[in-house]
């Protein structure tokens, strides 16, 4: 800009390109990895997990299992629901969830406990389950995976 707050235009005929960047057919020996530091953390085998514990197979299966009970009157499992809140084995596969309803008047609290107990008890692995339903603390909207709040339209 010139003093009187024009701008100025200068008109070129050409402008010189930048000089281009030199590619080499073989790899210099300065650029070349001398090590590659995930090697030792990709080729890492997973520790063995009990099968009761989170991770393990037994474990996995009760999940799996409780992710196809759907409240009847929600159309999302009630582990994505957030009715679980938790899930114990024992090594002899004793297997405790502890659960709740959305609410104590729920039309299915007589049903779907037993419903649980049989769907657990048929998971391999499980000798015996047991479920504790509880109502402290009580159940929220709060308590559901993000796959449930974007299948009931809350996100």
């Amino acid at each position: 800009m010139n003093e009187a707050g024009k701008i100025e235009v200068e008109e070129v005929a050409a402008v010189t390109p930048p000089p281009k960047a030199r590619v080499e057919d073989t790899p210099r020996e300065t650029f070349e990895r001398k090590r590659d530091y995930l090697d030792g953390f990709l080729s890492q085998k997973p520790a063995h997990l009990p099968a009761g514990e989170p991770g393990g197979a037994t474990y996995d299966a009760i999940i799996d299992a409780l992710k196809e009970i759907y409240d009847p009157e929600i159309p999302v499992n009630i582990y994505d629901l957030g009715l679980i809140y938790n899930v114990e084995v024992t090594g002899d596969g004793h297997a405790v969830v502890t659960m709740t309803l959305t609410t104590p008047h729920c039309p299915v609290a007589e049903s779907m406990p037993g419903e649980v107990e049989l769907r657990v008890g048929a998971v391999p692995g499980v000798g015996h389950a047991e479920v504790n339903l509880v109502w402290d603390p009580p159940w929220d909207p709060q308590k559901m995976s993000d796959e449930a709040r974007l299948e009931l339209g809350m996100l």
